[in-house]
């Protein structure tokens, strides 16, 4: 039986795989995904079987099936993974009982006082309503875990939640508490790593649960940089560790086989800081499935947005039951002066650590510098580039390269420091191997000429400072921005949290510099990094907080009381892209327990919504829902270049504030919007009511418009219920867009 509604989505990913393999015979891995698992009743050996059986049918023998079969997936859905070729695993795709099939593809992963910056602070958290945490199990899908970092102390901790049904894999000591009380690894590659176990190697895994929910810990710093008291949003919620990410990828039959195992073990909130797949659909995307079926189960997927900006549309984790983090900066900002010989000082986008003494070094242009015995000519010396140093020329002197990424071939020429131009739009500060100063192409041109003009030219990259950032909070140069470009009416990302500079724990085997060429030596307990896997962990602790505050509330409305109370963004920092930089605004975790009204949605709402992709075998939903009906609580329009704005949407809010309250809506629009919302009042008299309003957007016609933003927010009391509205513009052959 054919599926030709998937046969073009389906040739373009064995295409790429194709491109990658010359012989059409090479056998990878591919995921096979078949929908719900069959019943509650699960047996593994069964679900094996039932895997092997259908192996078979490309295999000559019973035990040539099963040594193909990498993972079978059963405890939360249905599917496998398995080593297969090309031909094998289009004929198992035409199976009746298989949904999709897709190649084991390799997605990226993309703090003392962050929390203090979204109003977080140990004292204003005693003003709420009282909560505890150590109900709240978070599953961490990362790199593993430092399992010995203070951050993970259980001091004070008891047992873990009865709930909890996971297990410890103890490889290479690892050993769990009542802090860390899970922890699984998977490597579906055969990839080199020093820990064949759910320790942590990279540092990166260690941060992000940190930040979610590590322990108090004062004096945490980065080389005496970010000091102060470490500690994550919700410090005594659990933590289980399920390690799917090897030397900073992570792949796709890993990630299915962690969600299968995490809806099961009993998680709460599952937190994923990786990004990928950013042109793939629902179903053929191991986030978007995993996260369906933990959405089902009553789990929320927090996810990164991607470090892939600042360009429009290379957003991912699009899906509407994951929430989308973004990130921002705090009022924190580390700078490195830069003393040049003639006393002139330039403010540096780069963390120094070294230099302690502030010691001056000649300074050299990487162009008078050429590797001529090597075969490389100026202007490629002038990049930098390894290999085109020559190093008895730059050795014991500070390089100035035009190439952001030259530090390596400074290093390997024995250099002293590096002075290299920022990335393009770069807001943020990156840890180095050496001395770095990162500055504007403006300012290398001011440097060549100090360079040019002096006998004996020199400069000092002085160790790095702290500085008030007053314009924060600001989206991230790095951070990938929407729309959303598989479901045009629904806005991603949904918000942003702190992901610039923030300190969390680290691996004490793990380089401190991730971005350096050549390999760090030094070891550090904590780290100062940044990325949507930064900010992506701190929505995670904010989620931890509202479940324990109201433990019975679903994963759309735990989304929702985040979305709605975000702080709006200054969108003329953003001037192109506004909310499909920030979405609905900057977390607030203390708003968030307290929202007034939340915007509920289903499992079944989820089930129509990922039915809309087409029929499917394995799904029972009658009705594809349409995304603009999706009780969402933003709101997304995008207009077919030329033609006139208009759009209906119908949106349901239930009352978890005060029981009898009246609501009020304020329309905020630019003029060339005509929002008019239905009912203009909102009266309840109970908590767990429910009310429609309906919104209709209207406007002329439009053409080449990047975005056009406004919001309607529902208002009583203290209660300050936002939701944004974006008016944009795509192509007229595009045709999934709002009627």
């Amino acid at each position: 039986m054919t599926k030709p509604a998937e046969s073009l989505f389906f040739t373009l990913l064995f295409t790429i795989s194709l491109l990658m393999h010359a012989q059409s015979s090479y056998k990878q891995i591919y995921i096979v995904y078949m929908g719900e698992k069959k019943n509650n009743n699960w047996d593994e050996f069964s679900t094996q079987s039932l895997h092997h059986s259908m192996l078979l049918e490309v295999h000559e023998s019973i035990d040539a099936a099963k040594e193909s079969l990498i993972y079978s997936y059963g405890r939360s859905f249905n599917g496998f993974a398995a080593m297969l070729s090309e031909e094998e695993a289009a004929i198992i795709y035409d199976m009746e009982e298989v949904v999709s099939v897709f190649p084991n593809l390799g997605l990226e992963l993309q703090t003392t006082r962050s929390w203090d910056f979204m109003g977080f602070t140990d004292d204003a958290s005693k003003l709420t309503p009282p909560f505890d945490g150590r109900n709240i199990i978070i599953g961490m899908f990362d790199t593993g875990i430092w399992p010995e970092s203070e951050s993970f102390n259980d001091e004070g901790l008891g047992p873990p939640p009865k709930k909890w049904r996971g297990k410890c894999q103890t490889e290479h000591n690892f050993t769990c508490n009542n802090k860390i009380i899970g922890a699984r690894y998977y490597q579906s590659f055969g990839l080199e790593d020093q820990f064949k176990s759910a320790r942590d190697e990279s540092g990166h895994g260690s941060h992000a649960a940190s930040i979610a929910a590590g322990r108090e810990v004062v004096g945490a710093n980065y080389f005496g940089l970010a000091k102060g008291t470490a500690k994550g949003g919700s410090p005594n919620a659990r933590v289980a560790v399920y390690k799917v990410c090897w030397n900073m990828a992570c792949y796709a039959a890993d990630i299915l086989a962690a969600f299968d195992d995490a809806i099961a073990d009993g998680v709460d909130i599952i937190s994923a800081s990786f990004a990928g797949y950013l042109q793939s659909r629902f179903l053929f995307n191991p986030v978007a499935i995993g996260s369906f079926h933990a959405v089902k189960n009553g789990i929320l997927t927090i996810a990164a947005a991607g470090n892939q900006g600042p360009q429009r549309g290379g957003l991912a984790n699009h899906p509407p039951w994951i929430l989308t983090v973004a990130a921002s900066t705090i009022y924190r900002k580390f700078v490195t002066p830069l003393v040049l010989g003639n006393g002139d000082v330039i403010t540096a986008n780069s963390i120094n650590t070294y230099n302690v003494k502030n010691i001056s070094y000649p300074l050299i242009l990487g162009g008078d510098a050429t590797n001529f015995s090597a075969n490389y000519i100026p202007r490629e010396s002038s990049l930098c580039f390894p290999g085109s140093l020559n190093s008895k020329r730059v050795k014991g002197k500070i390089v100035l390269c035009e190439n952001s990424e030259g530090g390596a071939g400074v290093e390997m020429a024995t250099g002293a420091g590096v002075i290299a131009p920022n990335r393009p739009q770069q807001n943020y500060a990156e840890n180095y191997l050496f001395q770095t100063a990162s500055i504007s192409n403006k300012e290398i041109s001011k440097v060549s000429q100090y360079i040019k003009s002096s006998n004996k030219p020199k400069a000092n990259i002085m160790f790095s400072e702290t500085m008030e950032d007053k314009d924060a909070p600001y989206v991230a140069s790095f951070s990938s921005r929407g729309p959303n470009i598989f479901n045009h009416d629904i806005l991603k990302p949904d918000l942003c949290a702190p992901g610039v500079n923030i300190l969390g724990a680290w691996s004490p085997i793990a380089s401190p510099s991730m971005f350096s060429g050549t390999e760090d030596l030094r070891s550090v307990e904590y780290n100062i990094i940044s990325g949507t896997s930064v900010s992506c962990p701190h929505v995670t602790g904010a989620a931890a907080y509202v479940k324990a505050t109201h433990p019975t509330w679903s994963p759309a409305a735990i989304k929702s009381a985040l979305m709605t109370t975000a702080n709006p963004m200054d969108p003329k920092m953003h001037e192109y892209e506004k909310e499909f930089a920030y979405g609905s605004g900057h977390v607030r975790p203390l708003y968030a327990v307290d929202p007034g009204l939340v915007f509920n949605a289903t499992k079944e709402d989820y089930s129509d919504f990922f039915c809309k992709e087409g029929p499917r075998n394995g799904c029972k939903s009658s009705k594809a829902l349409k995304p603009w009906d999706l009780n969402y609580p933003s709101l997304s329009l995008a207009v077919k270049d030329g033609n006139a704005i208009k759009g209906n949407f119908v949106r349901a809010v239930t009352n978890v504030g005060m029981p009898k309250s009246t609501y009020d809506v304020i329309i905020d629009v630019p003029n060339i919007l005509k929002v008019k919302v239905e009912p203009s009042t909102l009266a309840f008299s109970k908590v767990g009511e429910e009310k429609f309003f309906y919104v209709e957007v209207t406007g002329p016609r439009i053409s080449q418009v990047p975005i056009i933003s406004g919001s309607i927010t529902w208002v009583h009391l203290n209660h300050i219920v936002r939701i944004p509205i974006v008016v944009y513009t795509i192509l007229p052959w595009n045709s999934e867009v709002h009627h």
